[in-house]
């Protein structure tokens, strides 16, 4: 199954906060109003700090907010600031496989990532914020039944 990590997903909901409003916000503030637990919140900021996701003001004012508009920061970003490169399998971008020699599989998942990839690039923080995924995917929404195989075609 593919599964975002839970950080990523606490990330999105804070990066969509933040841009809720165009001001340095603290962790604990973006705790209380997200109910993300405080520490949680400062771990990620910290780390989409280090990625140039958001920007880290100090002093007594300090505090956190974008370094971007969020028409500008992609879901695919923030998965890769959290978690790292988006892969589907070992394999992926030439990376190493005990089985390269026998699978022959190898290109075909490059390209499954790709489209994945390319999925994720294309939405933004401001579409989640606007629920407007399926506008930006152009209505894709969920496959036809007669699409699904296994036991997806049962549930």
């Amino acid at each position: 199954m593919l599964k975002l990590s839970k950080l990523t997903d606490y990330a999105v909901v804070a990066l969509v906060r933040l841009g809720q409003k165009d001001e340095v916000t603290t962790s604990p503030v973006l705790s209380r109003s997200t109910g993300i637990p405080e520490p949680t919140v400062a771990k990620v900021l910290k780390i989409l700090a280090t990625q140039g996701i958001v920007i880290s003001q100090r002093g007594a004012r300090g505090g956190y907010r974008l370094a971007y508009p969020l028409e500008e920061i992609s879901i695919a970003a923030v998965i890769q600031a959290i978690d790292g490169p988006i892969s589907l399998t070992t394999c992926v971008d030439g990376g190493e496989c005990d089985a390269r020699s026998t699978c022959g599989l190898g290109g075909q998942w490059d390209m499954v990532n790709a489209a994945i990839r390319n999925a994720l690039s294309a939405i933004t923080l401001a579409d989640m914020k606007n629920h407007t995924v399926l506008d930006r995917l152009g209505g894709l929404g969920n496959p036809a039944p007669s699409m699904l195989v296994g036991p997806e075609a049962t549930a």
